[in-house]
């Protein structure tokens, strides 16, 4: 394992497109499986293979050329360019992803599509900007898809409980997370 764990940076510089594209695909679709886990119930591997369908065949593909394309256009990591890329990422590639992934989840269209993108979307403001301000500014170019899958990683644990049983508001999660947690208190130790 020592080894492997070695070797992952030397295939990033030497391999970054299958690198990174493998790496995002596998931490978005264990967001899936997480919050599967934390809702309790049992796991449904056709969801969580679906959510890594659309992972590795758009999303870690997308990103990968998405990230590589701001770089070439605002090149550097003066705090202008910085903010330029984050506001374009904002502004194109996430309204993209955001709607990849609900169309690849055959959830697309319709008032409810409109209503869980507008508020995954005014949600995703409060995480994406932080996470992309970060990937600009302090990790390398061929780190940048595998990084950004680490944070998608949270974003679809999220992304894909809201899907699953929320309204896609942050409120949502909490309030679940509180109904679970008061359950669990009133629920009777067994020894």
């Amino acid at each position: 394992m020592a080894g492997w764990w070695r070797a992952l940076p030397r295939a990033a510089r030497r391999y970054p497109w299958p690198t990174n594209v493998l790496l995002y695909a596998g931490l978005y679709s264990a967001g899936d499986a997480l919050q599967q886990r934390l809702r309790g119930g049992p796991a449904d591997w056709r969801q969580t293979r679906c959510v890594a369908t659309v992972a590795v065949t758009f999303h870690a593909n997308f990103n990968y050329v998405w990230l590589r394309l701001l770089e070439r256009a605002l090149p550097g990591r003066a705090p202008g360019a910085v903010l330029a890329k984050v506001l374009c990422d904002q502004a194109l590639g996430g309204p993209v992803a955001l709607s990849a992934f609900y169309v690849g989840e055959g959830r697309g269209g319709g008032r409810a599509f409109l209503f869980c993108f507008v508020f995954l979307f005014q949600t995703g403001l409060m995480y994406w900007p932080f996470v992309q301000l970060t990937n600009f500014s302090l990790v390398p170019v061929h780190w940048r898809t595998a990084y950004t899958g680490l944070c998608g990683f949270l974003w679809a644990t999220f992304l894909c409980f809201s899907q699953q049983s929320g309204d896609g508001t942050l409120k949502s999660a909490f309030t679940f997370l509180r109904k679970k947690e008061a359950s669990e208190v009133e629920r009777p130790s067994e020894k």
